[in-house]
């Protein structure tokens, strides 16, 4: 496990990818629950357990997706045939981020705008409770999400329970300094100039891996 590349990619895109695709979800909560007489403490916290919600959900995800990928392990062809395709996976999220290509994008939307989801946010957002923004970080964290997929398909690869969730722990809270700030420099984060250089040091990032991860699962099956 690469924990250098996972936290690079994880916190380029946080500022990239993450603000556009969650930066109305936090900006919701926060108009709606958190109170600016509240204390600073208090609403730190709020965000914090938000946060630990959204992480919990990747880490959930994660410990699946390295469960998967156990069942690929059994021959180094399978093994092959599973990273050529997670690799070129990532190649097509990279260009989709870069805005070349429409891959999930439809999904991301369709699906988070699901009238059951809108209902269980509805209900959550109405709710002033701590626990209501953990429920909150965890329903965030399962909606899906191009830069998502691409650590789970590397929590996959790894072919471990273990480093699958570590994966997308590692993830999660690389993503966490991005998510936290949003409130207090959201103008800065959101600018166009900015937000499109980290879009595009993390797609970079995510095609040249795809294609590492791509000649890899290649040459064990030409072998």
């Amino acid at each position: 496990m690469d924990v250098t590349a996972i936290i690079s990619v994880a916190f380029l895109g946080s500022l990239g990818h993450c603000i556009g695709m969650c930066g109305g979800f936090v900006m919701a909560y926060s108009s709606a629950k958190i109170d600016s007489s509240s204390s600073s403490a208090h609403q730190f916290l709020s965000h914090v357990i938000y946060n630990i919600g959204r992480i919990s959900a990747y880490v959930l995800l994660g410990t699946l997706f390295g469960a998967l990928g156990l069942l690929f392990t059994f021959s180094a062809q399978i093994s092959g045939y599973f990273y050529f395709v997670a690799g070129i996976i990532m190649v097509l999220m990279g260009l989709s981020m870069m805005g070349k290509i429409k891959f999930l994008t439809s999904l991301e939307s369709n699906i988070a705008f699901h009238p059951q989801i809108k209902k269980i946010f509805s209900h959550l957002i109405h709710t002033k409770t701590l626990t209501s923004f953990y429920g909150l970080g965890l329903l965030n964290g399962f909606l899906p999400c191009g830069l998502v997929y691409f650590f789970l398909a590397t929590a996959a690869t790894s072919g471990s329970i273990v480093q699958g969730a570590m994966t997308m722990a590692l993830f999660g809270l690389a993503t966490m300094p991005a998510m936290l700030g949003l409130g207090y420099v959201v103008g800065f984060l959101k600018g166009n100039g900015f937000r499109e250089l980290m879009i595009k040091l993390a797609s970079l990032i995510i095609i040249a891996y795809g294609i590492y991860m791509s000649y890899i699962g290649f040459a064990a099956v030409v072998q």
